[in-house]
């Protein structure tokens, strides 16, 4: 009886070594199956043994995704800037430059990001041909330092120079997905989410455009109203000496590493005049310091700004607009014909949408 007993318990320990052994060879085989499926579609375009696939931006993580378009070389000239910037179109700025245009523009993409993507750039293809910065709040932002990314995060090893790395972060399945993703687009099955020069039309289509509902984004419940033409208050030499701009310090060391051949715009974005400081406050004139200050930057440093961020009849139009900080295609496309002229030629512009700064 004791013998059949042993006997029992020792078939039931074999059994249990088989299930694990079958268990561990099944976890071993599909992790091995799942990294090498990763590392052959390589939808990042990192791995060196990867698949000869045509890779397109199928996901609408700018942050991972756009790294592979620098890596292609197949430009020369980039757009940086936060989704201010994001619907100027590369193909028309192309036509006015002489250029191959890359808008690497990304959705909050702050001051420590454009830095990141510009020095990433110049370190994969040289210096750009032409650089062009949509400047806003984040260049200006007193804690920029602080707060060098978003809550979407920043993967810094796709910005390194060691690919190594690489291969650890690949296995996850976030990447999986994007894997499978761009599967589909070979098999016509899903589609190309941003066009690989960056450009994207993130907005809704013009045929949906509601005028009513874009005042009522613009405003955000405040009174619709006229600013006032008035100057901000000054502020004393000490005050202004206290105001500490970090991104401010990137910036110059950024455009310092660019040579005297490359052309750099430092531009304003038309943001609506609800979203500017309200004239004659103090922001409007911590806002006319950090100006005053970028001005200093690109005179040293041979750059050309140019200021869309006034009062003025395209950002008081409310019909130009989605929200306050979203102007329309056509007005997109009215910013890049207007650009190449204003920097090339000094051309003013007609009806004061735009200052030529410094040139």
């Amino acid at each position: 009886m004791i013998l059949r007993h042993r006997q029992a318990d020792a078939g039931k320990v074999n059994e249990w070594r088989r299930f694990v052994a079958v268990f561990l060879r099944v976890l071993f085989g599909g992790t091995v199956i799942f990294y090498l499926f990763v590392l052959l579609v390589d939808p990042y375009d990192i791995v060196a043994f990867s698949l000869p696939l045509d890779r397109r931006i199928v996901s609408i993580s700018q942050r991972y995704m756009y790294p592979q378009i620098v890596r292609s070389r197949r430009y020369d000239s980039l757009v940086v800037g936060t989704s201010t910037v994001r619907l100027l179109d590369p193909q028309l700025l192309d036509k006015s430059f002489g250029t191959r245009f890359a808008n690497l523009a990304m959705d909050s993409m702050t001051a420590w990001e454009q830095k990141t993507m510009i020095t990433y750039f110049i370190r994969k293809v040289g210096p750009p041909k032409v650089l062009i910065v949509g400047l806003d709040v984040v260049w200006c932002d007193q804690s920029a330092d602080r707060n060098r990314i978003t809550f979407r995060g920043f993967p810094d090893w796709l910005y390194d120079d060691n690919q190594w790395n690489d291969y650890l972060y690949l296995f996850n399945v976030g990447t999986a997905e994007i894997a499978g993703r761009l599967v589909g687009y070979q098999l016509g099955l899903y589609p190309e989410r941003v066009r690989y020069d960056g450009y994207e039309v993130f907005v809704l289509p013009e045929s949906e455009y509601d005028l009513t509902r874009a005042r009522q984004r613009i405003w955000n419940r405040r009174k619709p109203e006229a600013p006032p033409n008035v100057a901000p208050p000054s502020l004393s030499l000490d005050k202004r000496r206290a105001l500490v701009f970090p991104a401010l310090n990137w910036l110059d060391a950024t455009l310092a590493k660019l040579p005297s051949s490359s052309l750099k715009i430092l531009a304003y974005v038309p943001v609506h005049v609800a979203a500017q400081p309200w004239p004659g406050t103090h922001a409007a004139a911590v806002e006319a310091e950090c100006k005053t200050r970028i001005a200093a930057i690109a005179g040293r440093r041979g750059a050309t700004v140019i200021d869309w961020r006034i009062n003025s009849v395209l950002t008081r139009n409310d019909s130009n607009y989605w929200d306050s900080l979203h102007y329309r295609v056509p007005i997109a496309t009215r910013i890049a014909n207007q650009l190449g002229p204003a920097v090339l030629a000094g051309r003013e512009s007609d009806d004061g949408s735009y200052r030529l700064i410094l040139r």
